[in-house]
């Protein structure tokens, strides 16, 4: 098995609704997506032959992810009450929805499914919500 491995990060808020902790407030992380990438075969032919993809292919499409989420407050659906959440709006500030708990674990599988529907050969995710605590998700 042939493997590469690129990061990037973003800085982004969250909270997570419901639970009983210092994370219920909302706070902000840099969050670090470490992607790997791999397949059992090199491409045999063409521009990237001897190559799973290219890196900066890989490069590029986590980057995409990670800027996609900078400097935005991330809350899961139905976690803010209307009025809050259309000050918020009112505000202008970068809100994004998710469907699911703002965790890493959820992260990282939310982002291992984007890269593999976008065509990136991903084996592994693993989402750091600080440097010593991560989450990966892998199929």
């Amino acid at each position: 098995m042939y493997r590469l491995k690129t990061s990037a990060a973003f800085d982004s808020a969250h909270f997570l609704a419901g639970y009983r902790g210092k994370c219920a407030n909302l706070h902000g992380h840099r969050w670090t997506v470490e992607v790997e990438a791999g397949s059992e075969q090199l491409q045999e032919s063409g521009e990237k032959r001897g190559m799973v993809i290219d890196f900066g292919d890989l490069k590029a499409a986590v980057r995409a992810l990670a800027d996609s989420y900078d400097h935005a407050m991330i809350y899961e659906t139905g976690s803010l009450k209307a009025a809050t959440l259309a000050a918020l709006q009112d505000e202008g500030f970068n809100l994004i929805e998710v469907p699911y708990r703002p965790t890493a674990e959820n992260f990282a599988r939310a982002f291992y499914e984007k890269l593999k529907a976008d065509g990136i050969p991903v084996l592994r995710v693993t989402v750091y919500e600080t440097p010593d605590n991560c989450a990966s998700y892998e199929v």
